[in-house]
Parts: C-alpha cells; structure tokens; sequence
C-alpha cells in the first residue's frame, strides 16, 4: 500500500465498522449459454450490462459463450444471467485441447464441444481413466520417434 491509500483509510468518514475493505478482484467469467438467434444475444446482453462492477460484455454466438470482464462474483453473474434469460447458463467447462494430456479419454471428450476445446477434467476419477495403461506406454513407444531404442522396421 502506499502512503496515499494509508492516509485515505486513516481519515476514511464512510464506514467506521471497518477499517479494510474487501475489495473484489477484476475477474473474467466465461459462461455456456444457448444462444440461437439476435434476440436471445441482446437478451443475454442485457441481463449482464446492468450487473454493477461490469466492465465488458462479450458475446460468441457459435460457441454459445458469454464472457463477463469486471470487478463481479462468477457465481452472482451465472444466477442473474440464468434468472433475467430464463436459460441454463453455467460456467464454461472446457479447456483447450492442448492442455489436456488425453483429449480422447472416455470423461474428457464431449461432442457438444466447441472446435479446440475438450472438458475440464479435474475429477480424479476421470483423470484416472484418461491415464494409458502401461501395456499401451509399452506398445506406443516401441514405435515412437522419440525413442533412441525404438524398432525402425517402417
């Protein structure tokens, strides 16, 4: 803190309760949101502008996401966006498609996926599924390029 922000808490009339306020972080929230036409994106568009501690609203029709930059809660803006729209909105799930190690395992792939993107699994189940057995280490880097030692029969 500097000395500015030290001498304005000091002589702070507004609240005498508290000397520190909390103050929220910027944050940016990215929503999964059925949106089919131009209407609903103004809908949903509206129901966002409003939220106090907004900064920018962006919305990508084809990929059925909301992105909400500001100063806001992620849980209070997927509420006000389900109960303004009347649609099922939840926080985006996915992860591109290069972070996951096993993009086609049976808990991470989802076809309702947008291009490049795969599900967040950060259950430990589904990790565990999405894991190679090491029969199939074995087998996979017996004809790997990496491999120094690998069998060169192409």
């Amino acid at each position: 803190m500097g000395a500015l922000d030290h001498l304005s808490n000091i002589f702070d009339c507004t609240s005498r309760h508290s000397k520190l306020k909390k103050r929220k972080q910027l944050q940016t929230v990215e929503i999964k949101i059925k949106i089919d036409c131009e209407g609903c994106e103004r809908k949903v568009r509206r129901s966002v502008e409003g939220m106090k501690g907004v900064s920018s609203v962006e919305i990508t029709p084809k990929q059925s996401k909301l992105t909400v930059i500001g100063y806001v809660d992620p849980e209070k803006v997927v509420a006000r966006v389900a109960h303004r729209t009347g649609k099922k909105a939840e926080l985006w799930p996915y992860v591109p498609y290069d972070v996951v190690a096993h993009p086609y395992a049976a808990g991470v792939y989802d076809k309702k996926a947008p291009a490049g993107y795969v599900r967040n699994a950060q259950d430990p189940h589904v990790s565990q599924l999405a894991r190679a057995s090491s029969t199939e280490v074995r087998y996979t880097t017996a004809f790997s390029d990496d491999n120094p030692a690998a069998c060169v029969v192409m």
